[in-house]
C-alpha cells in the first residue's frame, strides 16, 4: 500500500475535521469563518484526490 497516499488521507480528514469543528462550535473564535469553509473545501478535495488515487494504486 502507498503509504504516502494514506498519510495524506488521514491528514485531507484531519483539516476537514478542524474546518467543521470550527463551523459547529464557537470555541475557535479567534479563527475566520472563512478560514473554516477554506479548510472543509480543500480537506474534501484532498480527500477525494487521495481516495482516487487509493483505489487506482489497489486495482494495479
Amino acid at each position: 500500500m502507498n503509504s504516502k497516499t494514506v498519510f495524506g488521507l488521514i491528514g485531507s480528514a484531519f483539516i476537514t475535521v478542524v474546518g467543521l469543528y470550527r463551523l459547529f462550535s464557537e470555541s475557535l473564535s479567534s479563527t475566520p469563518l472563512f478560514i473554516a469553509y477554506l479548510f472543509i473545501i480543500t480537506g474534501f478535495i484532498g480527500g477525494c484526490a487521495n481516495g482516487i488515487k487509493l483505489l487506482k494504486y489497489k486495482k494495479i
